[in-house]
């Protein structure tokens, strides 16, 4: 009995030094400034506000809200992103090709830039290279937009869109949003590719103007580099976080297991 406790209190011990482990990593996120908002925090239900203006392809100003007249699917992005953002597109171009759905008539494709610094022309050239078979015959239809920043951040606080800036970068989480025909979000959608099926039951789902929570949370997350190493330092300190606890888990059940097991053993004989 005595063996037992002893066993279990050191499997506790473990327990409580990888966990402050694991404190002091994320202490160390945050004195080397890195930002824990970077993320999202799903806003379902929440209307796009009316009043949000943003310049399209032609540099003319255009409300947002009028754009959305079909289930949307909506992409933030920033045009120079030197990480995730083109990977995001393509995973977009590549779903649009699969979904048994016509461009423009089903469906919709927003994507709007949240560096206050891309243009037009930029808009431009970035849609060229997105564009795939399907895509250009209704390339109307996939509407790229930019603006100043505080539509822009009003769009993202609406939609619980977190992202940081540094330097010429941004640290920012790659996902798309669903729109119903009213502008309301009814899905998110993570990562950087996307299976036709979870996005064409996500355009039916909004087009009905029903709102799904987002069970497989996979968020990715694009990270820019940074003299000190510190964004670098983030995926490391997720990364450790994650292993951290998975064995401690394991180790504790091991410890409670082989406990149980010489108790049995101890009573038999």
């Amino acid at each position: 009995m005595e063996t037992n406790m002893k066993n279990t209190r050191w499997g506790f011990g473990i327990v409580l030094v990888l966990c402050m482990g694991l404190l002091s990593f994320q202490g160390l996120a945050q004195v080397e400034g890195l930002e824990e908002e970077v993320g999202i925090v799903e806003h379902l239900d929440t209307i796009i506000p009316a009043n949000l203006t943003f310049n399209n392809e032609q540099g003319k100003p255009v409300l947002l809200l009028p754009l959305i007249t079909k289930p949307t699917i909506l992409s933030l992005v920033y045009y120079d992103c030197p990480g995730i953002c083109p990977q995001l597109l393509s995973g977009i171009s590549d779903v649009i090709e699969k979904l048994g759905l016509e461009l423009g008539k089903d469906y919709q494709v927003i994507t709007v830039s949240f560096n206050y610094d891309d243009t037009p022309a930029a808009s431009v050239d970035k849609k060229k290279n997105f564009l795939r078979a399907h895509s250009k015959l209704h390339p109307e239809s996939w509407v790229y937009l930019t603006g100043d920043s505080a539509n822009i951040y009003s769009l993202t606080h609406a939609l619980g869109y977190n992202f940081t800036r540094t330097g010429n970068d941004f640290m920012h989480p790659s996902c798309i949003m669903v729109l119903s025909p009213s502008g309301k979000v009814t899905r998110y959608l993570y990562g950087t590719s996307f299976l036709p099926f979870d996005v064409k039951m996500a355009l039916v789902e909004a087009q009905k103007g029903q709102s799904r929570p987002t069970i497989n949370r996979v968020l990715e997350y694009c990270f820019t580099y940074d003299p000190q190493g510190r964004k670098y330092t983030l995926q490391v300190t997720k990364i450790s976080a994650t292993i951290i606890i998975f064995f401690a888990v394991a180790l504790f059940i091991i410890l409670i297991i082989r406990s149980s097991r010489k108790k049995q053993k101890t009573q038999n004989t």
